[in-house]
C-alpha cells in the first residue's frame, strides 16, 4: 500500500467519494482557507482576461471573427502569458476539490504550504505546454485574410472542430479521464510520488493529464468562437465545474456532447451560424482595403466592404 494510500485508510476515508466530500476531510478554517486561495487566484486572473480581451474586443481570435474583426497580432510570448492566465481563472475553482484531498495528505505528513503550491504548479504546468496548440492554431489562422471569411473551407472546418469536440464527450478516454478526476480521494490514494514539494509536482502533473484528456476538445471549441470570447470561456468553466464535482455531470457530458455535435452540423450546413456564435454576428465583413474606423484591413485599397449573405 501506498504511503498516501495508507494515510488515506488510517483517516478512514472513501476512495470512491465524491468531490463534495472533500470539504468534510479537513478543518473549516484550513478548507476555506484553500478555497478562498483558489478562488482568489482565479478571480484575479478573470480581471486581467477581461481587461485582456476588451482591448482586443476589435481583433479576431477565433475561426469565426475572420473577416469581421483586425488581425490579431499579438506576440507568442503575449498569448502564452493570456492562455496562463485563462487556465487559472478557468479550471482552478474546478479543481479545487482535488486539491483539498491533496491537501489532507501533505497535512497528514506534517508538511507546509510549499507542496500544496507545488500540486498546483503541476496542473498548471500541463495546461500551458498544451496551449503551444492554440498558439500554433492563431499564428495560422490570423494570417488568413477577409475573403476567407466567405470561403466554404473555413465555416466546414469550424464545424468539423465543434462535432469532434462533441464526438469526444462519449469515448472511453473522456469517461476515463472524467472518473479520476470526479474521485479526488481515490486518485490521491494511487497517485502517491512520495513527500515533499518534488512528489506533488510530479502528483501535480499527473492530475493535470487527465484533467486535460478530460477537457480539451471542449477547450478547442475557443479556436472557433475566439480564443478570447469570455462569454464561451465563462460557459465552459462552468461546464469544466458541473462535470468533476455535480453529482449528474457524468449525465451532462452527453448533453454537452450532443449540444455539440448539433451545432457543429448547423455550422457546416449554414455558415452564417459561424458569426454569430464568435460574437461577430451582424457586422461587416471587410474585403481588401476596407477600414473600420481603426485603420485598414489586409489587401489593396479602393474596394467597399460586403455584408455576408
Amino acid at each position: 500500500m501506498s504511503t498516501a494510500a495508507g494515510e488515506a485508510a488510517s483517516a478512514r476515508v472513501d476512495p470512491t467519494a465524491p468531490p463534495r466530500s472533500t470539504f468534510s476531510l479537513l478543518s473549516r478554517r484550513v478548507t476555506a482557507g484553500v478555497v478562498a486561495w483558489l478562488l482568489a487566484l482565479s478571480v484575479v486572473a478573470w480581471l486581467a482576461t477581461v481587461w485582456q480581451a476588451t482591448s482586443m474586443s476589435e481583433m479576431a481570435s477565433g475561426l469565426g471573427q475572420v473577416g469581421a474583426r483586425m488581425p490579431n497580432d499579438m506576440t507568442a510570448p503575449v498569448f502564452l502569458a493570456m492562455w496562463v492566465g485563462m487556465m487559472v481563472a478557468m479550471m482552478l475553482p474546478a479543481v479545487a476539490p482535488m486539491v483539498l484531498a491533496h491537501r489532507r495528505v501533505v497535512l497528514h505528513r506534517g508538511e507546509g504550504r510549499a507542496p500544496t503550491v507545488a500540486f498546483v504548479a503541476g496542473y498548471l504546468v500541463v495546461w500551458s505546454v498544451a496551449g503551444l496548440v492554440p498558439l500554433a492554431c492563431f499564428l495560422a489562422f490570423r494570417e488568413l485574410t477577409a475573403e476567407a471569411a466567405h470561403s466554404r473551407w473555413l465555416p466546414t472546418l469550424a464545424g468539423v472542430i465543434i462535432v469532434c469536440a462533441g464526438a469526444y464527450q462519449f469515448t472511453g478516454w473522456k469517461a476515463t479521464c472524467l472518473r479520476w478526476c470526479r474521485s479526488p480521494i481515490g486518485f490521491v490514494m494511487t497517485h502517491d510520488f512520495g513527500a515533499g514539494s518534488r512528489g506533488a509536482m510530479r502528483a501535480g502533473l499527473a492530475h493535470g493529464g487527465l484533467c486535460l484528456g478530460c477537457c480539451w476538445a471542449l477547450m478547442s471549441v475557443l479556436i472557433v468562437v475566439g480564443l478570447m470570447n469570455v462569454v464561451w470561456m465563462a460557459a465552459l468553466s462552468l461546464i469544466f465545474l458541473a462535470e468533476k464535482n455535480w453529482s449528474r455531470g457524468v449525465g451532462l457530458t452527453r448533453v454537452v456532447g450532443t449540444a455539440m455535435v448539433v451545432l457543429g452540423l448547423a455550422v457546416v450546413l449554414n455558415p452564417d451560424v459561424l458569426p454569430d456564435i464568435s460574437g461577430a454576428g451582424g457586422n461587416v465583413v471587410p474585403m481588401d482595403g476596407a477600414t473600420d474606423g481603426h485603420g485598414p484591413l489586409n489587401g489593396a485599397a479602393g474596394e467597399k466592404p460586403i455584408s455576408r449573405l
